[in-house]
């Protein structure tokens, strides 16, 4: 199995999270902004930041609410769930 299919297969797990590059990348291909994934999530603006830096990993609640917006957002936009390679040598 490729790796771009490894990683959309992880996103079927219940609370496993992507890359923080793809749940950027999810969330801007479905237009939404940061405030708003907060907002479903219920938590502050500043905490999805961090998810999406890397810098940080939502707690065991606020990560199957997270993983299970992502699943959705990887189903309707499957281009986004792929993580960018570089080719350059």
């Amino acid at each position: 199995m490729s790796d771009p299919l490894r990683r959309i297969d992880a996103l079927a797990e219940e609370d496993t999270l992507p890359a923080p590059q793809v749940r950027q990348q999810l969330r801007l291909a479905a237009g939404l902004t940061q405030a708003e994934v907060a907002e479903a999530i219920g938590v502050k603006r500043l905490a999805v930041a961090q998810w999406e830096a890397g810098r940080a990993q939502p707690h065991r609640g606020n990560r199957r609410a997270y993983a299970h917006l992502l699943r959705k957002l990887a189903a309707k936009h499957p281009d986004a769930a792929v993580e960018e390679t570089s080719n350059e040598g």
